[in-house]
């Protein structure tokens, strides 16, 4: 039955999950968290939730421009599950613009391996990560897999280098330009601080312990499912699948360094998941065994969702 919608890309899909993300989100605010707002700030979280409902179009487009996954829906339907698992990351406005601006980055990089136009997606790139950073100071952190794109795909060219020092001036300029004309040029120094928030409180509860690493745990057991695959059959993705396993990794060491109670930066660690998740789902041969998975995949996440509204 999941397969049968969720198999095919057809504009159903993004019907059903984002009038599911809709009622979910509100949900998660006034009755698991009881948050109350002004109409200010209702508008505020009504275009939060704009750019989360965004976010899944472009983890579908990633997805499918770059044919890291099948023709399916199963990525965004794996992304909004994951929302549900961690249900907190929808209280925090700075995770939800941190990775949506990330995927923008991301959709640029994963572009490389077409060596079309590649100093205009390095420069995009980099800005994309930049302005990320405005929400997340250890965002800059994915600077890195720009340079390491950059060493996978075109090294020898040493302009490549070069663009990554132009989008940061240029967005360092254009920071430096808003902050003077608001008058709020403390910002920088106020926000770029890259404290090691360690939330212990979060890390030391079992439930939260435990399902980050079942969670991580999963996801690295479908990545490895995934290489296997990839390299039995010969599939030219092995550079890209790298710099998804990198990217996960970054997302887990913020999720560390900045894990104050405030704070949900696991967000960012879903999409590099959910490929993983995808590909080894998509590689179960039986359709009856594949899916009893996705169904799984499907009812664990509500009852995990369930249990820990109960508990509160």
């Amino acid at each position: 039955m999941i397969s049968s919608i969720f198999g095919r890309t057809k504009p159903i899909n993004y019907i059903i999950l984002l009038v599911f993300l809709f009622f979910f989100y509100w949900f998660v605010h006034f009755f698991i968290f009881q948050k109350s707002y002004s109409p200010e700030q209702l508008l505020g979280q009504t275009a939060i939730l704009g750019f989360l409902s965004f976010s899944i179009f472009v983890v579908n487009f990633i997805a499918l421009r770059n044919k890291i996954t099948g023709g399916n829906s199963l990525a965004i339907l794996f992304y909004t599950l994951l929302i549900v698992l961690f249900p907190e990351v929808l209280i925090d406005p700075n995770a939800i613009l941190c990775s949506f601006f990330l995927l923008l980055s991301i959709r640029r990089i994963l572009s490389f391996r077409s060596l079309k136009n590649i100093k205009l997606k390095i420069f995009d790139a980099t800005f994309w990560i930049m302005i990320a950073s405005l929400f997340y100071d250890w965002a800059l952190l994915y600077l890195v897999v720009v340079i390491v794109a950059i060493y996978f795909y075109e090294p020898k060219n040493i302009k490549n280098w070069l663009v990554p020092f132009a989008a940061i001036i240029a967005m360092v300029l254009i920071m430096l330009a808003v902050l003077a004309l608001s008058n709020n040029m403390d910002f920088l120094w106020n926000h770029y601080y890259f404290d090691f928030q360690f939330n212990a409180v979060y890390f030391y509860d079992w439930s939260n312990s435990t399902l980050l690493f079942l969670y991580v745990s999963i996801v690295l057991l479908c990545g490895f499912l995934a290489f296997l695959k990839l390299g039995s059959v010969g599939v030219g993705k092995i550079v890209t699948m790298r710099l998804i396993v990198l990217l996960f990794f970054i997302g887990l060491l913020v999720k560390v360094l900045k894990s104050a109670p405030d704070t949900h930066p696991i967000l960012i660690t879903f999409f590099p998941a959910v490929v993983f998740i995808t590909t080894y789902v998509q590689s179960i041969k039986k359709d009856s065994v594949r899916e009893i998975v996705l169904m799984a995949s499907v009812i664990v996440p509500f009852i995990v969702f369930l249990t820990n509204a109960l508990m509160e």
